[in-house]
């Protein structure tokens, strides 16, 4: 659970919400828009297997004795049992006391062997196309017998929609496309805008 609470209140700057994390399977919150793009593309990353918001406390005394405290936005567990510590910021908002306080975060994460990321805004095609794929991402849209016949079409790298059609009704089957891209069962690059040539290709075992 999050050390402190996702607070919410009339002329607040920030847009604090929950993400339904399909990684967690379950919601976890966020304190502003920059904070929901990251935790959506941790939710994106094949390889982070758990995911906690405002995870725990870090307090250590400044230069003239004075008690400082910070809660890191994230804490994500690779599948390899690696961990990253991430706290977001606009590298525009970044003032000298955040600074102070990324950097002891840096010390405390080398201590722990754990890797710390300071993150700004994301590429903005990475996460348009990831942020589409996320509107797939509930398993509610994982139709089996769907699903096994587009990863048989695209055993072989193919264009999105070609593929689509050799399966059946796009309205039916691009949802389930979708939610096998988001779960990197089938892979496209999503560096460039996602068009009906994108070629999708078959996921890595």
């Amino acid at each position: 659970m999050p050390v402190r609470a996702f607070n919410s209140y009339k002329g607040q700057r920030n847009l604090p919400g929950l993400w339904w994390s399909s990684t967690a399977g379950g919601h976890i919150g966020y304190e502003s828009w920059l904070e929901r793009d990251h935790l959506m593309l941790l939710d994106f990353d094949p390889s982070v297997v758990g995911v906690s918001a405002q995870p725990f406390w870090l307090f250590w005394k400044s230069e003239k004795g004075k008690v400082i405290s910070h809660a890191p936005d994230y804490f994500a567990r690779r599948d390899d049992a690696t961990a990253i510590v991430i706290d977001c910021r606009p590298a525009d908002r970044r003032q000298p006391r955040d600074w102070a306080k990324f950097e002891a975060t840096q010390v405390a994460c080398d201590r722990a062997g754990w890797e710390f990321r300071l993150v700004g805004a994301p590429d903005e095609i990475v996460l348009g196309n990831v942020r589409w794929l996320a509107g797939y991402r509930h398993p509610r849209h994982r139709v089996d017998p769907v699903a096994a016949q587009l990863r048989a079409v695209f055993s072989e790298p193919c264009p999105l929609l070609d593929g689509a059609l050799l399966v059946g009704d796009p309205i039916a089957v691009l949802p389930v496309l979708f939610h096998l891209l988001w779960l990197h069962d089938l892979v496209v690059d999503v560096s460039v805008p996602l068009h009906a040539m994108s070629l999708v290709s078959p996921g890595i075992a």
